[in-house]
């Protein structure tokens, strides 16, 4: 689950990490209200979306007086961006983070994400920072530092003066640059983190070390055991099919094919996307229903695979361990009959219960196509579009 920056800094300022001051805002007269209260004469406007480039697109902004920043903060709230990262249907800014302007000597990078070759997280750290890592990573390799993280959070005492001296601290800005990378470490754990990343951290001119950006993305999975993040959830950055998957609890990625995907476990998702490639067709989502799926959360699914317009074509792949066959044939009468599913349907049923799936399906007076196997499935689909 992706955040806004904003958000990332409430987290970064929990675990003493220094943070300008700043402010948000939905409306012009929040904006109004953030310059009076902050007492700005020149400040940064920065749109809150869930994806990267803002500043190439236009959505950070410079205003070099109080009349400035209002008229700013009047353009860029609705705005919508566009780019590789948002794709075509972009994402639209419905609050601005309005800070004022820090005098920047030198750039950095921090962070930390999960280094899953050797199945451990880790800190990552650069003296190259307001730059993509990516970049430097290629680019520059001699520049990227890595170190471990604890398992409880923790970096030890040794990697964090290392950390001090590849960075290029010293002194008091050495002690606060410490602490910083172990506030990044901690709070990864502790927020069940896949990214938290500060880009860039910058030493001011008068010394101090500030996170002038940040970022953070939560494991999605483990958000049951994060209420208050859970909250930083905005559904108006994601496309409308994925917020109706995400409040159904349905693991759904819209993808650009043709050919509608309903499969219970990710494996056999992926797989079956795979076989659909195979046999020359292109899926147009990734739909995982779960292990335990109600025949409410099936129709559900349904409704979301056929609101995508692209769609010509549905391939329903159930492996009955867990779920139970029967379950998957009633979402699929319940779908047909509050909604007509306007688009071949192929239905490869296989496991628990799957004889009376088949009878249910078979009785319905759906026009259904069945299917023996994966592979039959995926080219009677393909065919039948």
């Amino acid at each position: 689950m992706n955040t806004h920056e904003f958000q990332a800094k409430e987290v970064l300022k929990r675990y003493g990490i220094p943070v300008p001051e700043y402010g948000v805002a939905s409306t012009v007269d929040d904006a109004k209200n953030v310059v009076d209260l902050m007492k700005l004469d020149q400040a940064v406007v920065k749109i809150q979306v869930h994806a990267g480039g803002r500043g190439k697109a236009g959505g950070v902004k410079i205003a070099k007086s109080k009349e400035e920043i209002i008229s700013i903060a009047q353009e860029l709230l609705g705005m919508k961006m566009v780019n590789n990262q948002t794709g075509p249907q972009g994402v639209t800014a419905h609050q601005i983070l309005i800070t004022a302007l820090t005098d920047i000597e030198k750039e950095y990078y921090i962070g930390a994400i999960i280094d899953r070759e050797n199945a451990q997280p880790i800190l990552i750290a650069s003296p190259e920072g307001g730059m993509d890592i990516e970049e430097v990573a290629v680019k520059m390799p001699e520049k990227i530092l890595k170190i471990p993280i604890q398992l409880n959070g923790k970096l030890r005492g040794y990697e964090l003066i290392r950390l001090a001296k590849f960075m290029g601290w010293h002194g008091d800005t050495a002690k606060v640059g410490m602490k910083i990378g172990a506030g990044i470490a901690k709070a990864f754990l502790d927020t069940d983190a896949s990214l938290l990343e500060i880009n860039p951290l910058c030493l001011t001119k008068t010394g101090e070390l500030q996170a002038v950006d940040a970022k953070l993305s939560i494991d999605e999975n483990a958000l049951f055991r994060q209420p208050n993040l859970a909250d930083y959830y905005d559904a108006s950055q994601v496309p409308e099919n994925e917020r109706d998957a995400h409040e159904h609890e349905l693991a759904y990625i819209a993808l650009e094919g043709n050919i509608g995907c309903m499969v219970n476990g990710a494996g056999l998702a992926m797989a079956t996307m795979d076989v659909i490639h195979h046999y020359g067709g292109t899926p147009a989502n990734f739909l995982d229903v779960g292990g335990g799926a109600s025949k409410e959360k099936v129709a559900a699914g349904f409704r979301i695979i056929l609101s995508d317009k692209n769609v010509k074509g549905i391939l329903v792949n159930i492996f009955g361990g867990i779920m139970n066959c029967a379950t998957i044939a009633e979402g699929v009468i319940a779908a047909a009959k509050e909604d007509e599913i306007p688009v071949p349907l192929v239905v490869r049923l296989e496991g628990t219960n799957v004889e009376e799936g088949r009878r249910l399906l078979r009785e319905s007076g759906l026009k259904i196509i069945p299917a023996e196997d994966l592979s039959d499935a995926a080219q009677k689909i393909v065919k039948a579009i």
